[in-house]
């Protein structure tokens, strides 16, 4: 069979339109991601695939594929809440994706104090769920206490603590203007804005998306996706298309 000489040119047009498609797609309306830790238990846990929508704060470069210097600010810029799960990308190396939930605003005033969160000089409310509840730090199953934290714009959602309570007591953290504080939903097994060298304040510019919602789930200590013998097992199905909250 003879072959348009334009067979190939034709293909590969085809191709490279798919691939402008599908990169305005992941830049300006909707990215998945993937949760490799424990950090957001018990709201995301490791194995969780989730949408976010880039559009929920407006743009900036770090909107798009390996953040080119497109964008000097960010722009058609929406506060986020407090409350919202959010993916940014740390202030140290302006490069890696962390999904936490967004605590402190700018000008807040944020303090531990024998284990308890203080926002702005008040204690967050939070109301202890009393089912026994093991998590994951790492790779490691813990023992831990589970709460229904309560915010001042009420917003509701629950968090974990070591039974030990081992992130006692800090300094005010006073956010800066157009910055902000996140925090994992697992306190005590969060690499967040508690940490000043590692993750610190972060500002308005490298805020990435909202998460919205899971569109797929599974364990793969129990089995890969491949192994679709032991899919009833690995994929957690009451976890599909889940509203992150």
């Amino acid at each position: 069979m003879k072959l348009n000489k334009n067979f190939f040119s034709e293909n590969i047009k085809t191709l490279l339109y798919a691939l402008v498609i599908a990169v305005v797609i992941r830049s300006l309306f909707v990215q998945p991601f993937y949760i490799p830790s424990s950090s957001m238990e018990p709201t995301l846990i490791v194995g969780d695939r989730l949408f976010v929508t880039k559009y929920s704060y407006g743009y900036s470069k770090h909107s798009f594929p390996f953040s080119p210097p497109i964008l000097n600010k960010r722009i058609m810029f929406n506060s986020p809440k407090r409350g919202d799960v959010v993916v940014f990308k740390t202030p140290v190396d302006n490069r890696t994706d962390y999904i936490k939930r967004l605590i402190g605003l700018p000008g807040d005033k944020i303090q531990f104090i024998d284990g308890n969160l203080y926002l702005n000089n008040s204690e967050l409310f939070k109301s202890k769920i009393p089912n026994k509840s093991k998590i994951y730090c790492g790779d490691k199953s813990i023992d831990v206490f589970r709460f229904e934290e309560n915010l001042s714009n009420g917003k509701k959602f629950q968090t974990v603590y070591l039974k030990d309570y081992t992130f006692q007591n800090s300094d005010i953290f006073t956010v800066p203007e157009n910055h902000y504080f996140f925090l994992g939903d697992n306190r005590d097994c969060s690499k967040d804005s508690r940490f000043l060298t590692s993750v610190g304040y972060v500002h308005k510019d490298n805020l990435v998306g909202k998460a919205q919602f899971i569109f797929f789930s599974s364990d793969k200590k129990i089995g890969r996706l491949f192994e679709f013998w032991k899919w009833h097992k690995s994929i957690r199905f009451n976890r599909t298309f889940n509203k992150i909250y």
